[in-house]
This record gives structure tokens, sequence and C-alpha cells, in this order.
């Protein structure tokens, strides 16, 4: 089990990876506000990789430093807000981008934040806008990324749907109690 910052829960079954030596790891979070949206915010036109993209929170797990250390410490950096859970684990994948960097990994979650939703407080030398995606919105995440680069909008488009499935069943169990 990694170490895990005081103040955030992890959900039982919620795995880390541990980085074998040498190896570059991202972490992503997937934050939804109460309506079941996700945040995304767009990456600066200048960004090295994935210019003017939209894109999750998240970034390099940094030498010395647990994936649950970094995705606690990118959510702060990049919004302001504090990590209070991680709810799951939504995948896996590896990567290789168009800056000669070598080959990623990456390990995205669900998680919980605290802070003022409304109000972000971005890396503007990093990101250029925020905003929230809800269904009729997700075509958006798809902007100025690759052909067949659906990566982030794929992950959305999943968890905003779970969520909405979720909120039905409950809806539909109390209707019928």
């Amino acid at each position: 089990m990694p170490e895990v910052e005081s103040h955030v829960v992890v959900e039982p079954g919620v795995e880390f990876p541990v980085p074998a030596q040498g190896e570059l790891w991202t972490v992503g979070a997937v934050i939804l506000n109460h309506r079941g949206e996700a945040f995304a915010q767009r990456r600066s036109p200048d960004r090295r990789l994935f210019p003017d993209t939209w894109d999750i929170v998240g970034g390099h797990v940094e030498p010395g430093e647990s994936p649950i250390q970094a995705l606690t410490r990118e959510v702060e950096e990049e919004t302001g807000w504090r990590l209070r859970s991680v709810r799951r684990l939504l995948g896996t994948t590896s990567w290789t981008g168009d800056d000669g960097g070598g080959l990623r990994h990456e390990a995205d979650y669900l998680v919980e934040v605290d802070g003022d939703l409304d109000r972000p407080v971005l890396e503007w030398t990093k990101h250029s806008a925020y905003d929230w995606f809800g269904p009729a919105d997700l075509h958006r995440l798809k902007e100025n990324r690759s052909p067949g680069d659906f990566l982030i909008h794929d992950l959305i488009a999943k968890v905003v749907q779970q969520e909405q499935e979720q909120e039905q069943e409950q809806e539909q169990e109390q209707a019928q109690s």
C-alpha cells in the first residue's frame, strides 16, 4: 500500500502503480461537480505536449514521490483544490508523446476534492481556460486533438455516463421503496 496523504481517503480496492526504476509515470484526476459534470482545463497553446487541448488535472510523478502523493500535489497545483478522496481507478494506459520524452505510463482516477468548484485557481502559464463537461459538451474535448486521440474524451465520457446511470438507479430504488 502506498504512503497516503493523511487527509486523503482511498476507497477499498483502489490500486496505485509501483513504478519500476526508470519508468515515467503520470497520474490524472477526473473531478465531478454536483451536477455530474467533469472538470477539464485547456492546455496553453505553447505547451510542449498536447498544446491547446482539453485535459484532466494531473501530471508526472516526480522522483521520490508516490503516485498518490503526485495526485495530491497536482490537484492542488493545478486547481487550488485539496484532494479529499480517491474513489476508483479508471484505468491505466501507456503512450508516447511527440516531444522525444519516450514511453510514459498513466494511471487515471475518479476523485473528490474540497474547495470552491466555481473558482479553481489555474496555473495560467500552463492552462488558458477551464470548463465543466456534461453529456452535451463532450464533443468539445476532441478539439485540436490528433486524429484518433480520444483518450481524454473517452475517459470523461465513460465517467459521466457511469455517474448518470448510478444516479438513475438510485432514483429508481427510491421510487420503489
